[in-house]
């Protein structure tokens, strides 16, 4: 594949793209170029006065540009319940999903409203239930796509069934390795079901590599010996939150894009450059492990799936 930039999207002209985590960062540039591609896009977020802000900088960057904000905290079925119901209310079909919002290595054990690890809630529960509430609205499109993000984390990363929520052990990056883990087996598992039960669906995955995003930040801080690390390894093999959306953007528009496909930098360690395939390890596709994941997550969200189309 060559190198691909925002220049090779198609026009998105006439399609309705949902973008979670979208106010800011990755979110924030994938809804920016979806936009600029001519599609109307729905950025979700938790922080209404941060929704409002990137509503202006793409109004600002795009002029006429079709943005609108939906409320959508990933931590809370609540609040995803009733942003489905506002969608599905409007009974536009959707074209294009992002889930992308995130949550990285928080310090401390911390539980959604739900009861859920947070990092595990949001990254990923989340992320299902939004996904199954959404299912009428993407059969309505023509050709929809479902994008999940995920990251090189998977790479270490183990479902530890007995240890889903942290509640016999907690560990930052274990629990985010599995969190994102769960994200590319979803994206995975999703195609294989939608393959089977006639859903329609492209279901594919992608990560930013080393991007630089508030996303350390808001998770283990600006302090420590991560974050010390990560200064100093951002200096040489990182790149902008821009140019860590090209994956995205690549699974969700490229008419080369595949379902089950992985999608992510070229560059040294997948960390930097122009987005390619990106490598699946072993455990992300391992289907007997994911089937049970799913299943799992049917029990804790609720989540409702048809069996057929």
């Amino acid at each position: 594949m060559s190198e691909w930039t925002t220049a090779d999207i198609p026009p998105q002209t006439g399609k309705l793209a949902v973008v979670t985590g979208a106010t800011g960062g990755l979110g924030y540039e994938t809804s920016l170029e979806l936009a600029r591609a001519g599609a109307e896009v729905i950025l979700t977020g938790r922080n209404e006065a941060k929704g409002r802000a990137a509503l202006e900088r793409i109004r600002h960057e795009v002029p006429g540009a079709r943005v609108r904000f939906e409320m959508l905290d990933l931590a809370s079925l609540k609040s995803i319940s009733r942003a489905s119901a506002h969608l599905l209310a409007d009974g536009a079909p959707v074209d294009i999903l992002v889930n992308n919002a995130g949550v990285m290595m928080l310090p401390q054990h911390e539980k959604t409203i739900d009861g859920f690890e947070r990092q595990f809630g949001t990254n990923y529960l989340g992320h299902f239930a939004l996904t199954a509430q959404l299912l009428p609205l993407l059969q309505k499109s023509a050709a929809p796509r479902v994008v999940n993000l995920s990251s090189l984390a998977h790479r270490r990363g183990k479902i530890a069934f007995d240890n889903l929520q942290g509640e016999r052990a907690y560990k930052a990056w274990p629990a985010y390795e599995q969190s994102k883990l769960a994200m590319l087996m979803f994206a995975l598992e999703l195609q294989r079901r939608s393959d089977a039960n006639g859903w329609g669906l492209m279901s594919n995955a992608a990560h930013p590599g080393f991007a630089r995003t508030d996303l350390i930040a808001n998770g283990p801080g600006t302090s420590g010996m991560f974050a010390m690390l990560s200064r100093m390894l951002s200096r040489f093999l990182s790149h902008s939150a821009a140019e860590g959306a090209l994956p995205t953007l690549l699974a969700a528009t490229a008419p080369e894009a595949r379902g089950a496909a992985y999608y992510g930098p070229k560059g040294f360690q997948e960390l930097i450059g122009p987005p390619s395939e990106a490598r699946i390890f072993p455990q992300a596709a391992d289907a007997a492990v994911s089937a049970k994941l799913w299943d799992v997550s049917v029990k804790l969200t609720g989540a409702h799936w048809p069996e057929k189309a």
